[in-house]
């Protein structure tokens, strides 16, 4: 589609040479308020992930890009989202995460909703004594439900209610890993982190895309799986990121690892891909776990990063398992310096957006075409 703003129509173009969004795409408000519709609303965006409410009645307040949420598993066992605020005056519903017992209560005026979204209760509005009212229907005020999806644990939401469907929207990515399309079993208290970083989300999926930072950046890393070990992964409009055909199994101490997900081609024996699904979900596979992490921006200058591992089977080694996470960590935590360099890096104003490798930045490129893409899209109909 041809794109009016000349600065995105730059970021559009072949990659040997196309630039990078400018600076204001990761300082300015203004763009992150636009961002806030354009890549996050109008399609499907990663806000927690289900093992975040693993037990019925399980409730997690989250506010993301300022909106107030809900994430709740209810008594029939469907994890849900909704806005978190009462459908009489607007109230917050659930301040901390807890466990809904009976009926989730607004502490304003005691309306009462069910664990799956209904009016159930409207104490005196009708009056002192009188808990119905003629022009209160109640089925038409049950709580404001967030369309949602749960894909590799992951709960997908789409905050416009006008995307296609999770299935149509990410059939390219789906279809990759359709092996790994098996139950896997979210690792426990041990198996979940949170980094706080001081960047634009933007920088965290770019630098997740590509492999070319490994030698300097992750060099334990980069001495077994190396550079020259991994390959480019580019799905236009939906993902993008990397692979390895080097992936090193931890063991304990008498030799053994994880268990394997079931009947995986060969290429996963020892093989490993890494992807950046649009626009906040980094997704990793192997032979045996995975993890997903979701990326919950908090301005254009901070970000939080929620880390969740998962595996084949719901008992594993405690001490690999605890072995494996410090790994990872460790490897998340070396790459916080390069997004929060970038981030300062935004302030300097003779930065045009920079350039990439056309052989080495094409998965951190195809996140930029993809984000001018909507931009782009999101201007012309408003």
């Amino acid at each position: 589609m041809t794109v009016l703003d000349p600065i995105l129509a730059d970021v559009q173009k072949p990659t040997a040479q196309a630039r990078g969004l400018p600076n204001a795409h990761y300082t300015d408000p203004a763009m992150f308020a636009e961002e806030r519709d354009a890549l996050f609303g109008a399609g499907w965006a990663g806000l927690a992930v289900a093992a975040d409410v693993p037990e019925i009645g399980d409730a997690l307040p989250i506010t993301f890009l300022d909106i107030p949420l809900l994430l709740i598993r209810g008594r029939d066992n469907a994890v849900r989202v909704f806005q978190n605020i009462c459908r009489h005056r607007g109230m917050i519903l659930v301040e901390e995460p807890r466990k809904i017992e009976g009926a989730i209560r607004c502490p304003y005026h005691s309306w009462c909703y069910s664990t799956q979204g209904q009016l159930v209760a409207t104490p005196h509005v009708g009056g002192p004594g009188f808990n119905s009212h003629k022009d209160v229907d109640r089925t038409t005020l049950g709580l404001i439900e967030v369309r949602s999806h749960i894909w590799r644990d992951v709960v997908w939401i789409n905050l416009s209610g006008k995307a296609p469907d999770f299935e149509v929207a990410m059939a390219d990515v789906i279809t990759r890993w359709a092996e790994f399309d098996q139950p896997q079993h979210h690792g426990g208290a041990d198996s979940r982190f949170t980094l706080a970083v001081n960047g634009n989300w933007k920088l965290a999926i770019e630098n997740y895309c590509e492999s070319y930072h490994l030698p300097w950046v992750h060099p334990g890393l980069n001495s077994y799986s190396r550079l020259e070990d991994h390959y480019n992964i580019e799905q236009d409009g939906m993902a993008s990121g990397q692979g390895t055909l080097v992936y090193r199994q931890l063991r304990n101490e008498t030799g053994a690892s994880f268990p394997d997900f079931a009947d995986l081609d060969a290429q996963w024996d020892a093989g490993a891909e890494y992807l950046s699904v649009y626009p906040n979900v980094m997704l990793g596979v192997h032979r045996d776990h995975s993890f997903a992490i979701i990326l919950r921006p908090e301005g254009p200058g901070r970000t939080e990063e929620h880390v969740h591992l998962y595996y084949a089977t719901p008992e594993t080694d405690d001490t690999l398992r605890r072995k494996n996470a410090a790994q990872w960590k460790e490897v998340f935590e070396e790459d916080i310096f390069v997004v929060e360099g970038m981030q300062r890096g935004r302030r300097a104003p003779g930065f045009d957006g920079g350039r990439f490798s056309p052989a080495m930045d094409g998965p951190t490129h195809c996140f930029h075409r993809w984000a001018a893409n909507r931009i782009a899209q999101h201007r012309q109909v408003g």
